[in-house]
């Protein structure tokens, strides 16, 4: 199968749905998390300061509310990339929801680069890294406040007679914790309503996101991701490769 199959699927559909992972944002620098060189593949044995530690169990809310100090060394280090931009997949994506053919973008990412991107139809199902809350009085701060933080970052607003405010969360879902539930909803009506699914740069692996997919009844579903998924065996078409180079030769008609 080849991209211009993938270009009469996009030529032919009126209400296309985005479904996006890691892969998505690869081409912006931004490593994904379960292939060869993901972070989820590292071996963190030499850090003194992971040790011991998998990014799973870093990333979970009990590590969160129990090692606030420890997870957000690890969570600058590994889960904040400033200096990334919206690549060509993003920028494609962009140019269907204009042309009103894109009507949704579902996305495990939390780098905020399809919103970056001009983006609106967004459904960020694992949060994003530039919406942080402080946990006492929910006052918002952006990405930019949690890289100029040392330590455990505290809200400056809620601190009374020299006590620290409250513990600034990013608004990113952890392990232990349940997805925005509609986000989840809004995601989902939108897979349901959909004539043409494009699943890319996702293995699929991660629930409950992953059984969105069993909402989809429409005509088409494409998958674009480097090795095989589950959906691949009901698929209209599968295309193996880079997201950004595939989608980059899409014209927009």
């Amino acid at each position: 199968m080849s991209v211009q199959a993938l270009q009469r699927i996009v030529d032919r559909s009126k209400r296309i749905v985005f479904f996006g992972g890691a892969g998505v944002s690869t081409a912006s620098g931004i490593p994904d998390f379960r292939s060869e060189n993901g972070l989820y593949r590292r071996d963190f044995s030499g850090d003194g300061a992971f040790a011991g530690l998998t990014p799973e169990m870093i990333l979970s809310q009990s590590f969160f509310y129990l090692n606030p100090e420890k997870f957000f060394d690890f969570y600058r280090r590994y889960l904040l990339h400033p200096e990334a931009v919206p690549n060509a997949a993003h920028r494609k994506l962009f140019a269907l929801e204009r042309a009103d053919k894109l009507r949704g973008i579902v996305t495990q990412n939390i780098d905020g680069l399809h919103k970056s991107a001009g983006n609106r139809r967004v459904y960020e199902l694992h949060g994003s890294v530039h919406e942080n809350y402080c946990l006492d009085c929910g006052a918002f701060y952006p990405m930019e406040a949690i890289l100029r933080s040392q330590g455990v970052p505290r809200c400056g607003r809620c601190g009374r007679g020299g006590a620290p405010g409250g513990v600034i969360k990013p608004w990113v879902v952890l392990y232990g914790e349940a997805p925005d539930k509609y986000t989840c909803m809004g995601a989902c009506r939108e897979i349901s309503n959909c004539d043409a699914l494009i699943v890319a740069g996702t293995s699929l692996s991660v629930e409950p996101a992953a059984s969105f997919l069993g909402y989809f009844h429409g005509r088409d579903l494409v998958v674009i991701n480097d090795e095989a998924t589950p959906a691949d065996a009901r698929a209209t078409l599968v295309l193996r490769g880079n997201v950004a180079e595939i989608l980059n030769e899409i014209e927009v008609r």
